[in-house]
């Protein structure tokens, strides 16, 4: 099945259903289906070929939902950016992709014409509502169209008739953080993202009747798969633009008895501190999700509190495979540090440094196989060669995660660390999530990070970064006392630093790379500076 088919067996089967709600916006299947045709076939005439790049750089909205399924309609790539991306990485990518076309907005047109002359495979910009004046009429882009211009022109059938596309063709790369500091983009086909996405709907038992509460960019893949799921399996989809205003979205549970809310580490501690939940009503809500990273028990304990009677899905993945395993609700109580079972069509190994399978309790590297399995970097053929690897049969390929893992004797997963996370400290090899997890359970501790930082006598020390829940007392005495009382010794942190926030990167996950590369700099103690956003002095 092709991307496109999963709007356009939805819009046959459903047309006067509402699919998406963006704000005051209600949009039924059908105008969905007949808007991105519209702009499909305009963006044919304009000159967008078969297996071309389209960059999509919009915040959560329905233009950037509609504009997902009308690239897809052109046989063409859609690479969708995160929304806050500046100049210098957004022309980062649009030259590594080679997009040839563009959809954004005027609220960035600075952030793009900065870069306009230096992206020579970009030959067209659409502009959602207007073109801005800010354009410059001389700009090397030869193509500037307003979104009303194209999708309020009708679609031209003939030319949509013109277009082949086969489940192989590359649907979408998606670009995420690099080992070297550059973004890769992980391509992915038809068939890989209707793998992955039939399999989640499987297990998490999606049903036409549910409605998913979105408020994670787009751009990252958690975020993308919940517009591709709820119009595969029918559904409606509330799309917010984030979880900055956490009230709101909470609201929007109620008011649009929401079903379905995949969520984040950073989501699960607010909702934790909010006393406002107590006065609503979530009777309608069925499941939480939660990936990017792993969910604290403290937390996990938490939300069982706060939503007795909804399913809370705990979960691990990769841009490069989308999920690797869920854990079933029914599981939590027994193995809540557990990331579960893999997810239906998909096999996983747990392997040592000779490339053979270990024994239950044993660590190893995870290695996935499977149709969800993605195709490699773009562009990247070395660091593709590191991570997706030959597999059993001739064209099928392995992907080696970079995760340490172990697995019990029924087979449940154990997410052990990152193999570049792994802190050693006095000869012993340590994994921050399990002090991460000691500390979660202490009162008072909103969200913790720990990092390995280098010490002469250690070799690496342990540091942890704590954000304080709102009220609470916390003091390093207090913490290293918890932390003796129950972890061993060689893992109590040596430094203790409290913050009003930790830095995030774009998916939500805590931004381990920025605390690490700023303790190496000299500047240990993060502060609130602009905004919601950390500096360091």
């Amino acid at each position: 099945m092709l991307v496109q088919n999963f709007l356009e067996r939805s819009a046959e089967a459903h047309p006067d259903k509402i699919a998406l709600v963006c704000g005051s916006t209600r949009l039924t299947y059908s105008q969905i289906d007949e808007m991105s045709s519209a702009l499909s076939a305009s963006l044919v005439e304009l000159g967008l070929k078969r297996h071309d790049r389209v960059a999509i750089f919009l915040d959560n909205s329905p233009e950037a939902a509609i504009s997902i399924f009308a690239i897809a309609k052109c046989g063409a790539t859609f690479v969708v950016l995160n929304p806050a991306m500046k100049s210098k990485k957004l022309g980062y990518i649009l030259r590594d992709s080679g997009a040839a076309f563009i959809v954004t907005h005027g609220s960035k047109a600075r952030v793009l014409i900065d870069i306009l002359s230096d992206t020579p495979d970009l030959k067209c910009v659409i502009w959602a509502k207007k073109v801005p004046q800010a354009v410059d009429t001389a700009s090397t882009v030869p193509c500037h169209v307003s979104w009303s211009e194209i999708v309020e022109a009708g679609a031209h059938e003939a030319l949509l008739q013109r277009v082949k596309t086969i489940d192989v063709d590359l649907a979408a790369i998606i670009y995420t953080s690099g080992s070297t500091g550059k973004p890769k983009g992980v391509m992915s086909t038809h068939q890989n993202i209707y793998s992955a996405a039939s399999s989640i709907i499987e297990y998490l038992e999606n049903r036409e009747s549910d409605v998913i509460l979105n408020c994670l960019p787009l751009a990252f893949d958690y975020g993308l798969y919940q517009l591709l799921m709820t119009f595969l399996f029918g559904g409606t989809l509330v799309l917010e633009r984030s979880f900055v205003y956490p009230a709101k979205v909470v609201q929007l549970l109620e008011k649009e008895s929401v079903t379905g809310f995949p969520i984040v580490p950073t989501m699960a501690a607010m909702l934790l501190q909010m006393e406002s939940l107590k006065a609503l009503d979530f009777s309608a809500l069925r499941y939480i999700t939660n990936t990017a990273a792993a969910l604290p028990v403290a937390h996990i304990k938490g939300l069982q509190e706060l939503f007795p009677h909804v399913k809370i899905y705990s979960m691990y993945g990769l841009t490069e495979c989308k999920r690797v395993s869920y854990l079933p609700p029914e599981e939590l109580k027994r193995r809540p540090e557990s990331v579960g079972i893999p997810i239906p069509n998909e096999e996983v190994y747990i392997l040592n440094r000779n490339g053979e399978e270990v024994r239950p309790g044993e660590v190893g590297e995870l290695v996935v196989r499977g149709a969800n399995v993605m195709q490699g970097y773009w562009n990247a053929p070395e660091e593709t060669a590191k991570v997706f690897r030959r597999g059993r049969y001739p064209g099928e390929v392995l992907l080696f995660t970079g995760d340490l893992f172990t697995r019990d004797e029924d087979g449940y997963l154990y997410f052990i660390a990152r193999k570049d996370d792994l802190i050693k400290t006095k000869g012993e090899r340590v994994s921050p999530r399990e002090i991460e997890e000691v500390l979660s359970e202490l009162q008072g501790v909103a969200e913790v990070a720990v990092i390995g930082v280098e010490d002469e006598l250690l070799g690496q020390a342990i540091k942890a970064y704590i954000v304080p829940a709102a009220g609470a007392e916390l003091s390093e005495s207090s913490v290293k006392r918890h932390c003796m009382d129950n972890l061993e010794p060689f893992m109590v942190p040596k430094y203790v630093v409290f913050c009003p926030e930790l830095p995030k990167t774009a998916a939500g996950k805590v931004d381990k790379r920025s605390l690490k590369a700023q303790h190496a700099a000299g500047n240990h103690q993060p502060v609130q500076r602009e905004g919601n956003r950390l500096e360091y002095c």
